[in-house]
């Protein structure tokens, strides 16, 4: 069965790609999709539920998924990007997750993993029980969300979370409330960016909405994917099901846009210019605040001032295979070390309901640190990352790994990072103005998201509403009902 699954998308990549470059050299498309992730898959299904059939998605990778991304690691898949469906299920309402609903629907295989119980302490010299202080930074979090709220309900301007947390008197000063406070829900783990590079307000409302807290939409509950198809396999496998091969191009990246109150072309590498009504572009910020794509014309100042106000954070997974499971037995391992956020959350993936029998360990770094490791040779980062595991385990000789690997997200031209993160100083209007469509042009992803910034539900949700805004205005037709709010300048607004 998994064969011939894999057989049948070879087939449907390889017959899009050939058919649908044929068919659109000679003629062009109502709207153009740009990117075949989640926010691109879900617009593109949300026209043909609607009965728009004239579109056509370009992707500049060999197949759909975007930042879904898994790589075959000793036999196993291990997910290389997103690997968390988080909140699946609201308690109360029993609203779905919309990416949990596409995990059921395809039949994803996950398992719950449970990040704040089931857990070891580690420092330079071993094992060692800190569990008062993670407890500490717990609730410190806790009022740091409180706090957020408060300041908002009293019309106070944002700061950073570093503040926030210093005025209700969380000050970690220690290697073990740092490696804590690093774990906790929001900051760097969750955020991959720092309390000094995170927005209080926004980082508070970001975690009620998508995570786990009693004001959350959804759940406590944390899904891990662990299927040999890969987390891919829900938006391929919701692709295939309305997608006709004449409706995506793989393999093709685009070189320009240009764009006005009537329409967009697209220009691709290969020199073939598209022209359509419209174009719903689905590309991380992180690429937008690059110049690999010409816009004509340039964003203007408040589009410009947006995209290079939001930041594109960096999370970075690496990967360690051994002959034999030597370490924790816990699901997750925390480290401490006098430099934080240095190799500090370490995953054993060779456990029951995992990837049994595997000898696969992963340790995750982030923002600043995901950024310099990018700088190093494989063999330099391993290095590092053995001489911390050897500190884990003193008593241990623990061997070389058999094999080692890890993503480059940050210069990756098709991503440049991870995920977006709302930082100080960048306000709703801000957002708005990130948001916001160029004539023709629109923008869609998680970034766009301003309850869910990050979060794949995000880029699922503004993919759906983005489309929804391109159909309205094909039917009602005349620019004014076309055009989004955004601000032309930004001048002592109020916070949120």
């Amino acid at each position: 069965m998994l064969e011939h699954y894999r057989l049948s998308l070879v087939i449907f990549v390889l017959s899009a790609y050939a058919l649908s470059a044929y068919a659109y050299s000679s003629r062009n498309p109502q709207v153009v999709i740009l990117g075949g992730g989640v926010a691109g898959v879900i617009a593109a299904r949300t026209l043909h539920e609607n009965g728009f059939e004239d579109y056509l998605l370009i992707e500049a990778r060999g197949e759909l998924g975007g930042r879904l991304q898994s790589a075959d690691f000793g036999g196993y898949t291990v997910e290389l990007g997103a690997n968390w469906i988080q909140g699946p299920v609201d308690t109360s309402t029993r609203r779905k997750n919309p990416i949990y609903s596409l995990a059921l629907k395809n039949h994803l295989r996950t398992v719950n993993n449970n990040w704040f119980s089931n857990i070891s302490f580690f420092d330079s010299n071993g094992t060692v029980d800190y569990w008062n202080i993670f407890e500490d930074s717990t609730n410190a979090y806790n009022d740091l969300i409180l706090g957020a709220e408060q300041r908002v309900s009293q019309g106070g301007v944002d700061l950073t979370a570093r503040v926030g947390y210093s005025l209700l008197g969380w000050k970690p000063n220690d290697i073990y409330s740092m490696a804590s406070e690093y774990y906790q829900a929001s900051f760097d783990w969750e955020f991959a960016q720092t309390p000094e590079q995170s927005s209080w307000i926004a980082s508070s409302w970001n975690e009620m909405d998508s995570v786990a807290t009693k004001q959350s939409e959804f759940s406590d509950v944390d899904l891990m994917a662990v299927d040999p198809r890969g987390f891919k396999s829900i938006i391929q496998d919701e692709a295939m099901e309305f997608m006709r091969p004449d409706h995506i191009l793989l393999n093709t990246t685009v070189k320009g846009i240009s764009y006005n109150e009537d329409q967009a072309r697209i220009v691709l590498d290969s020199g073939e210019v598209i022209t359509a009504d419209h174009a719903i572009c689905t590309f991380s910020v992180g690429v937008l605040q690059q110049n690999n794509v010409e816009y004509t014309p340039d964003f203007p100042a408040w589009k410009r001032e947006a995209v290079q106000a939001m930041k594109m954070a960096t999370y970075t997974k690496i990967f360690l295979k051994f002959s034999e499971n030597f370490w924790f037995d816990t699901q997750m391992g925390l480290y401490a070390d006098a430099v934080r956020g240095r190799y500090p959350v370490w995953q054993g993936l060779d456990l029951q309901g995992f990837l049994p029998g595997s000898g696969i360990l992963f340790v995750t770094v982030t923002g600043d640190f995901s950024e310099n490791i990018e700088r190093m040779t494989d063999d330099e980062v391993q290095d590092e990352v053995m001489q911390v595991l050897r500190s884990m385990y003193p008593e241990l000789d623990v061997p070389d790994p058999e094999d080692f690997m890890f993503p480059r997200w940050h210069t990756n031209p098709l991503f440049r990072g991870s995920y977006s993160n709302w930082p100080p100083s960048f306000y709703s209007q801000h957002h708005d103005n990130v948001r916001a469509n160029l004539g023709r042009l629109w923008f869609a992803g998680e970034a766009t998201s301003a309850a869910y910034f990050g979060f794949l539900h995000g880029a699922y949700f503004e993919g759906q509403a983005i489309a929804e805004r391109v159909m309205d205005c094909i039917i009602n037709g005349g620019h004014s009902s076309c055009n989004m709010p955004h601000f032309e300048q930004i001048i002592n607004p109020s916070p949120y």
